[in-house]
């Protein structure tokens, strides 16, 4: 089990100078981190940009520094080289590429002005459009794997589907918080106890890169409502999963202030799209 994963994740003085800031920084560790955690090996792409033009260079579109045909050449010799690799090991969980880069961005690219549209484009760098039958994340995106599962957990049914969804997510690479394997699980709690549980739920959402939130029922779980209105405090992203059909309102499914403050899914295939969820093999 591998990704294939651009250099410059790991060695960021592989990018043209000046354009690495310290979001970035953080994002690379944080995506190699989900690696080591999930025991998932790390293999590195070729950087054309570099083999091309040098490590020391200024940043640059492709149609300003890399639109020629020896860079096409270059390519073409690195196309061949992946694909040996991908013969040798099998198919990669996904790339982690590296969004405006125009060579391996994954969701933008710094394309340059042609006329026909503006520097900064929609679409994969021309190296890793060579790969479209394999799902690249950014990794910004990628770096995003800590999750706290905000559910109702007072019955035996909600208990399980918790776990079921948090086996879900886990078997996508995600590490999941679950409030009920730390104790919150019981009615018969002592003031201390109340203390170390709130303290620590806290701290596990202040840690976490993205809330995973179920609200499903006829009004949404105070708890886990109170959980979600924490993190957006916070600025960290929440995900609402509703697959309850029942509807509040003429607009809301649930509850105004929790769907305007959250991306509300409806099933568990939508949740994982969210997420950006590698695939698994």
């Amino acid at each position: 089990m591998y990704v294939l994963a651009c250099p410059c994740i790991r060695d960021p003085g592989l990018r043209a100078r000046g354009i690495t800031r310290e979001s970035d920084l953080r994002a690379f560790e944080k995506a190699l981190c989900r690696c080591r955690d999930c025991g998932i090996d790390v293999v590195l792409l070729p950087c054309p940009e570099m083999l091309f033009l040098g490590r020391d260079r200024e940043p640059g579109t492709f149609l300003e520094r890399l639109n020629t045909d020896d860079f096409f050449h270059l390519l073409d010799r690195l196309e061949r080289d992946v694909e040996e690799i991908i013969r040798a090991r099998g198919p990669p969980l996904c790339i982690v590429g590296v969004n405006s880069s125009p060579t391996c961005g994954v969701d933008t690219t710094y394309y340059g002005d042609d006329g026909k549209g503006p520097a900064r484009r929609a679409g994969r760098g021309v190296f890793l459009a060579r790969f479209s039958a394999i799902p690249a994340i950014d990794v910004t995106d990628f770096s995003r794997y800590r999750i706290y599962l905000a559910a109702p957990l007072f019955s035996a049914a909600e208990r399980r589907y918790n776990v079921h969804l948090r086996d879900l997510l886990a078997a996508h690479f995600f590490s999941v918080f679950l409030p009920q394997e730390a104790g919150d699980d019981s009615s018969h709690r002592d003031e201390e106890s109340q203390r170390r549980i709130f303290s620590r739920c806290c701290g596990e959402i202040a840690r976490s890169d993205i809330v995973v939130a179920v609200i499903d029922g006829a009004d949404a779980d105070s708890g886990t409502s109170w959980e979600m209105g924490y993190a957006y405090a916070r600025g960290i992203p929440v995900v609402a999963l509703r697959t309850d059909f029942r509807r509040a309102g003429m607009h809301e499914h649930v509850n105004l202030m929790l769907e305007k403050s959250s991306r509300v899914v409806r099933n568990e295939e939508e949740l994982l799209q969210v997420l950006k969820a590698p695939s698994v093999l």
